[in-house]
């Protein structure tokens, strides 16, 4: 009975692996595969990451060492080949100082607009907008700046980019703007400051006095009336002196001997009564 029973259990399993033994070595072939392609896609990923550090470097050494044409060729490089990486975003960071070095400010505007535009992170991002406000500033370009940094939420930078759109509105004569940013600006922790009080507070003090710039546009306001009325007050005397000179002239002309000695004698009588 027991044999019996061996030999039903042994059918049953032969039964089962005959309907079912193909999809047990698909499982596994499938599971060998993918085993074998995440461990392929890892070296791949780890060659790329690899590659990526080694041109990352060469970017690095050559802006240490000046050398213009080497930084860029290797930034080139990692741009086409790993573009999007935390290792481009750092690269054009460091290009965007170095052309900054040699005077090429446009350049240095469009990498870190680059790194901006390519969602590098937030972190990156904000070190790439705070360098950016200050090339703009440099380009004079103090509306761009309002324009990149108004409005940003809160964040470990916000002390900081309030004392730039301090400088872009002071710059555009916007003092009110100013002395408001500049004052946003001096809300940063003390105790762990980002920006130099002391300099944000020289910044403020240097400011006009609100009432002082209100007082001077009025000024320059009630000055340029009287400037275009002043033509025609000096117009009108200058039109009338022909008028009286010809009329002074015309009597002397027509005017006989046998005329004028009467009112010579009028003259004279006058003077002796």
């Amino acid at each position: 009975m027991n044999d019996l029973s061996e030999k039903e259990q042994i059918e049953a399993i032969r039964d089962w692996w005959k309907d079912n033994g193909n999809y047990v070595i698909a499982g596994i072939v499938v599971g060998i595969v993918t085993i074998f392609g995440w461990k392929q896609y890892q070296a791949s990923v780890l060659e790329k990451h690899v590659e990526a550090s080694i041109l990352f470097e060469e970017v690095m050494s050559a802006t240490g060492r000046g050398n213009m044409d080497a930084a860029v060729s290797a930034a080139d490089e990692l741009f086409a080949e790993h573009d999007g990486t935390g290792y481009a975003a750092d690269a054009r960071l460091a290009l965007a100082r170095l052309y900054m070095d040699n005077g090429r400010d446009v350049d240095a505007a469009n990498a870190l607009r680059a790194v901006i535009e390519n969602n590098s992170g937030e972190a990156i991002e904000m070190v790439a907008r705070l360098r950016l406000a200050k090339v703009l500033l440099y380009q004079d370009k103090a509306q761009d700046v309002v324009d990149l940094l108004d409005g940003q939420p809160d964040s470990a930078f916000s002390a900081r980019f309030s004392e730039a759109l301090g400088d872009a509105y002071f710059a555009l004569g916007e003092y009110a703007q100013a002395e408001a940013a500049y004052l946003e600006a001096l809300n940063d922790d003390p105790s762990a400051p980002t920006v130099d009080r002391n300099l944000v507070q020289l910044k403020i003090n240097d400011l006009p006095p609100l009432n002082q710039v209100s007082a001077e546009a009025e000024g320059s306001g009630a000055t340029e009336a009287p400037a275009e009325a002043a033509p025609e007050a000096d117009a009108a005397p200058m039109a009338e002196a022909p008028a009286e000179v010809d009329d002074a002239a015309e009597p002397a002309e027509n005017t006989t001997p046998e005329q004028a000695e009467p009112e010579t004698d009028e003259t004279e009588g006058g003077e002796g009564n």
